[in-house]
C-alpha cells in the first residue's frame, strides 16, 4: 500500500481568496445586528466574538496547510531527496515557516484586541477596535501571499508525482537517454509512457506494475543519465540518481549496442562505472538492447571487452550478495523491444533475482526464528518399494473425450454465423427454439391484423368450442327468463291485457338489444348534444303525448321538468315574519340581505351529513377530537401546518445582501 498520497493535500487559496473566505464566513456565522440601546457588556461580547471567530478560522485554515504538506525530515529519504531536487528544501521550509509565523501573529493580534475590547466604552470604539483587529489579520495574510502562491504550485506539481511505494518489490530501469527504457516498460506493464526517437523524451519518473509468480512488482522508468560530474547534472538526471540511491530494487542497466541512441558503448560503459557505487547491495542485470539492429556477437573486440568488464562488475555485486558465482546467465542478457525478443526473459530474471535477495534478507533477520517455529513441512515416507507415478483416471479421460465429441457435434451460433457469411450477413432465427407440436410450424408467419381485429386477442385453440358453449348458455338463460315471465297469472288477464303484455315484452326485448349495441360501440361513438337530436327522442312534448295516450294528465310532469331545466338564478322568497322584522330598514337591498341571513342556519359540528363516511354522530365526534388533539402541539409551537400558505423566499437576504466597497462585486 502506498504510504504517501500527495493528491489529498487541500488546495491553498490565494491571499485575496483567503481573506474573502474568512471574512465571508465570519459574516455568515456570527450575529450581524447590534444597537446603541444594548448594554455595553453586550456590545463588547458582540465584537469580541467577531474577533475570536475570525482568528479561529485563520488558525484552522493555516494549520491545515502546515500539517498536510509533508515534513522533509519525517518522510522516507527517497521522497525527501526527490522533493529537495524538485523544489529546493530551503525554499520549501521557508514558505511553510512563514505560514507558521503568520498563524502565530494572527493569534497574538486577536489576543491583544480582545483585551482592548474588554475596556471599550462605546459602540463606536468597540466597532473601531474590531475593524482594526480584522484589518491587521488580513494584512498579515496578504504579506504571506507569495508563500501561499508558491505552496499552491508545489501542491499541484506534487499531485502529479507518481505513487511510488519505497518498500515494495521494485525493478528500476536506468541508462543513457534513448536506449529503449520506456519501450521496455510499455511492453511488460500497462504504463503508457511516451516513446520518441530522440533523447530526454522521459523527463520524470514513471511507474508501471507487473506480475510474476502471483506477486505484484512495481517497475520504475527513470529519465536518461549522462556521464558528467555530479554538480553539472540537471533536475531530470537527479531524479534518476535519487531513485537509484534510495530505492531497494533490482537494477536493469540498459545498453544500446547498436549505437543508434547517439552514444557509443564506451560512453555508456563510462557512465556504468561512474555510478556503480549506487548499485551496491542491489541485484544488477546488464541488458544489451536493440539486438535486431546489431547482435552482441557482431560488435568490435574493444566494445565486447567493455561489455565483459560491466558483466564482471555485475558478477561482483552478485557474489557480494551471497549468490552463486558460477551462474553467469542472469547477469548479462540481450533483447529487442521492437521484435519483443528476450523481453519476458529479462523481466523474469529481474523478478527472480529480486525475490531471491528479499527472501535471503528475511532469512537472515531475527524475525524469521519466530516464524520457523510455526512452520511444519510434512515429508511422506514410502510404505513399500512400488513405483506410483502420477496418472489421470480412465473415467476422467473418457468423460473428457465424450465432452469433446459432443462439443464437436453441436454447432454453436458462432459456427453457424461463420458458415453463412459472417457478421452482418447471417441473421440468427429467434423462432427455432419454440416448443410447438410440429417443427414445421416454427417458421409460420403469424398475422397481426385479421378482418380488422388484432389476432393476438383471439389466439386460443378452443375458441370455437367456447363460443358455442356461450351461445348455448345465453339461449338457455333467455328461455328461463321467458318462462319466469309466463309464470304470471296470464289466465286471469283479459284478452286486451294479454295483447298489451305481449307488446310490452317485445318492446322490452328490443330496448335490451338496442342497449347492448350502444354499450358495445359506446367508446367509438361521439356524444351528441340534445340540441342536435334530430329524431327528437327525448323531449317534453313527446313525454306529454305518451302520458296522454296512457290516460294520464301530463301538465304537472311537464311543468316540473321545465322548472328543473331553467337556470339556477332565482329570487329569494321573502318571508312575511322577516319582512315585519326589517320594516325599519330603509334600503330594499339591506332588507333582502337581512332576510337571507335570518333564514340561514349553521349545522352543528357533530351532526352527521350523508356521504361524509362516518357511521354515526359519535364516530364523527371522536374523529374531530382526535384531529384537534393532533394539531394542538403544532399550534402550540407555532409551526407550519399542512393547510398553511407558504411563500418561499426566492432571494434569501443572507446570501444577497452585505457591505460592498466601491470596486467590483464579481468576487462574491
Amino acid at each position: 500500500m502506498v504510504q504517501y498520497n500527495f493528491k489529498k493535500i487541500t488546495v491553498v487559496p490565494t491571499r485575496d481568496d483567503f481573506v474573502d473566505i474568512i471574512l465571508s464566513r465570519t459574516q455568515r456565522q456570527t450575529p450581524t445586528v447590534v444597537h446603541k440601546g444594548y448594554a455595553i457588556s453586550r456590545i463588547r461580547q458582540f465584537y469580541m466574538r467577531k474577533v475570536k471567530y475570525t482568528q479561529q478560522n485563520f488558525h484552522e485554515k493555516l494549520s491545515t496547510i502546515i500539517e498536510e504538506f509533508p515534513r522533509l525530515d519525517g518522510i522516507h529519504p527517497f521522497y525527501g531527496d526527490l522533493l529537495h531536487v524538485l523544489y529546493n528544501k530551503d525554499h520549501y521550509k521557508l514558505a511553510l515557516g512563514q505560514i507558521n509565523t503568520a498563524r502565530n501573529l494572527i493569534g497574538k493580534i486577536a489576543k491583544d484586541y480582545v483585551k482592548l475590547l474588554k475596556y471599550g466604552d462605546s459602540l463606536y470604539r468597540c466597532k473601531a477596535l474590531k475593524v482594526a483587529a480584522l484589518g491587521r489579520m488580513c494584512t498579515v495574510i496578504k504579506r504571506v501571499g507569495p508563500s501561499l502562491a508558491y505552496l499552491e504550485q508545489i501542491r499541484q506539481h506534487m499531485a502529479r508525482l507518481p505513487s511510488i511505494d519505497p518498500n515494495t518489490r521494485t525493478i528500476l530501469i536506468c541508462g543513457y537517454p534513448n536506449v529503449g527504457k520506456s519501450s521496455f516498460i510499455n511492453k511488460i506493464t500497462r504504463a503508457d509512457v511516451d516513446v520518441q526517437p530522440y533523447a530526454f523524451t522521459t523527463k520524470s519518473l514513471f511507474v508501471g506494475h507487473t506480475d510474476y509468480k502471483y506477486l505484484r512488482y512495481q517497475v520504475i522508468d527513470t529519465p536518461g543519465i549522462l556521464d558528467r560530474p555530479f554538480e553539472d547534472r540537471n533536475i531530470i538526471e537527479m531524479c534518476s540518481i535519487t531513485a537509484l540511491a534510495h530505492l531497494r530494487a533490482a537494477v536493469l542497466f540498459f545498453l544500446d549496442i547498436s549505437g543508434s541512441c547517439g552514444y557509443s558503448i564506451a560512453q555508456q560503459a563510462a557512465l556504468f562505472h561512474s555510478i556503480k557505487s549506487l548499485f551496491m547491495n542491489k541485484p544488477l542485470i546488464v541488458v544489451c538492447n536493440k539486438t535486431d539492429l546489431q547482435p552482441l556477437d557482431g560488435i568490435s573486440e574493444e566494445d565486447k571487452k567493455l561489455v565483459m568488464d560491466m558483466k564482471a562488475e555485475a558478477l561482483k555485486t552478485l557474489i557480494g550478495q551471497g549468490g552463486d558465482p558460477t551462474n553467469e546467465e542472469g547477469v548479462l542478457l540481450t533483447m529487442s523491444t521492437l521484435t519483443e525478443d528476450g523481453v519476458i526473459s529479462v523481466k523474469n530474471a529481474a523478478c527472480e533475482r529480486l525475490l531471491n535477495q528479499r527472501v535471503e534478507l528475511k532469512m537472515k533477520s531475527k524475525k524469521i526464528n519466530d516464524c520457523l517455529n510455526r512452520f511444519h513441512v510434512a515429508m511422506p515416507k514410502p510404505r513399500d518399494q512400488k513405483e506410483r507415478p502420477p496418472c489421470i483416471p480412465q473415467a476422467v479421460l473418457e468423460a473428457k473425450a465424450k465432452k469433446e465429441m459432443e462439443k464437436e457435434k453441436r454447432k454453436l451460433e458462432r459456427d453457424l454465423e461463420d458458415e453463412n457469411g459472417g457478421a452482418g450477413v447471417y441473421s440468427a432465427s429467434l423462432k427455432k427454439h419454440y416448443i410447438l407440436a410440429h417443427d414445421e410450424w416454427k417458421e409460420d408467419i403469424m398475422p397481426e391484423i385479421l378482418d380488422g381485429h388484432n389476432v393476438y386477442d383471439f389466439v386460443d385453440p378452443d375458441i370455437l368450442n367456447r363460443l358455442e358453449e356461450l351461445e348455448r348458455e345465453e339461449g338457455l338463460r333467455q328461455e328461463l327468463e321467458a318462462d319466469e315471465d309466463l309464470d304470471m297469472d296470464v289466465e286471469e288477464l283479459t284478452q286486451e291485457e294479454q295483447e298489451a303484455l305481449t307488446e310490452i315484452r317485445k318492446k322490452k326485448s328490443l330496448l335490451i338489444q338496442q342497449h347492448r349495441i350502444k354499450k358495445s360501440t359506446a367508446e367509438s361513438r361521439p356524444t351528441v348534444p340534445r340540441k342536435f337530436d334530430k329524431d327528437k327522442k327525448f323531449t317534453s312534448g313527446r313525454m306529454g303525448r305518451q302520458l296522454s295516450a296512457l290516460g294520464l294528465d301530463p301538465s304537472r310532469a311537464i311543468n316540473r321538468a321545465r322548472s328543473q331545466s331553467r337556470g339556477r338564478k332565482r329570487e329569494r322568497s321573502v318571508d312575511r315574519d322577516a319582512m315585519e322584522l326589517d320594516v325599519d330598514q330603509p334600503n330594499k337591498k339591506l332588507r333582502m340581505r337581512s332576510t337571507s341571513r335570518s333564514r340561514s342556519k349553521s349545522r352543528p359540528p357533530g351532526e352527521l351529513v350523508p356521504g361524509e363516511g362516518y357511521k354515526d354522530s359519535a364516530q364523527k365526534g371522536k374523529a374531530l377530537t382526535l384531529a384537534k388533539k393532533s394539531m394542538m402541539k403544532r399550534n402550540k409551537d407555532a409551526r407550519r401546518g399542512e393547510a398553511d400558505r407558504v411563500i418561499p423566499t426566492l432571494r434569501p437576504k443572507h446570501l444577497f445582501s452585505g457591505k460592498r466597497g466601491i470596486g467590483k462585486t464579481s468576487r462574491r
